[in-house]
């Protein structure tokens, strides 16, 4: 499959985010969820996500999000409309947990 090129009626689910998101970031740990009920009339896709990996140590929150971002290339402006995210060092997730 070439990035981008899903049907525009399959839609894309939580599980295959969260596989393009621990494929593409080292040791990721990514736990996708849809934070709202889907619009059946609109073919947009509204997702969240907490990841977490040591890739993220020493990095700026602007910077981690990039690295989501990059993993999941080709799919931001086809089958993914809105993507919220957390995104931790293994040591932050342990002291502060997905609520911080």
């Amino acid at each position: 499959m070439v990035f981008g090129s899903r049907s525009p009626r399959t839609r894309m689910d939580t599980s295959e985010v969260e596989r393009l998101i621990e494929a593409g970031i080292e040791d990721a740990e990514a736990t996708v969820s849809k934070p709202r009920v889907p619009d059946e009339d609109h073919e947009d896709a509204h997702f969240a996500a907490v990841v977490v990996s040591p890739a993220f140590e020493g990095l700026p929150l602007v910077q981690q999000h990039q690295l989501v971002y990059d993993a999941l290339e080709g799919y931001m402006t086809t089958d993914i409309h809105a993507l919220e995210m957390k995104t931790y060092t293994p040591e932050a997730y342990a002291e502060h947990g997905p609520d911080a």
